[in-house]
């Protein structure tokens, strides 16, 4: 009886460390290392198609500059079609900042690198999240 009762609990408490070894979701780290100043901070947001342009993504996240650098991670992402944008908030009010114009005054950018002019859009910044963590970089 005593063997049974230490293999069931050899079992079990092998079960519980399998279970905190398994990974929820992916990570994804970004890093912006051509910010124009250590003023402000950047802002990132995770975006799926639904939240692209239209508001808070799925995940925000927000970084103080040093030396021209930022990196941040997205942590428990689940697969699928994913774009993140980001901006230099240069005087930390929370929102972007336009010329009378309507140019925005402070650097932005999208992953996808896309520097065409006008907005950017999902179809350009997308990427696909699957079962390894990603590394990428953004410019603005």
């Amino acid at each position: 009886m005593k063997t049974v009762t230490l293999a069931l609990s050899f079992f079990l408490v092998s079960l519980i460390s399998k279970a905190q070894e398994e990974k929820k979701g992916i990570n994804i780290t970004v890093t912006i290392d051509n910010v124009t100043s250590n003023e402000g901070k950047v802002m990132a947001g995770l975006h799926t198609a639904e939240t692209f342009m239209k508001g808070p993504g799925v995940q925000n996240l927000e970084s103080t500059i040093e030396n021209g650098k930022v990196v941040l991670t997205f942590t428990d992402v689940a697969p699928g079609s994913y774009a993140i944008m980001a901006m230099h908030d240069a005087n930390g009010n929370n929102r972007m900042d336009y010329e009378s114009n309507g140019m925005p005054k402070e650097s932005y950018g999208s992953s996808g690198n896309d520097m065409s002019f006008g907005p950017p859009n999902f179809s350009t910044s997308k990427f696909e999240v699957g079962e390894e963590d990603l590394e990428l970089t953004i410019r603005f």
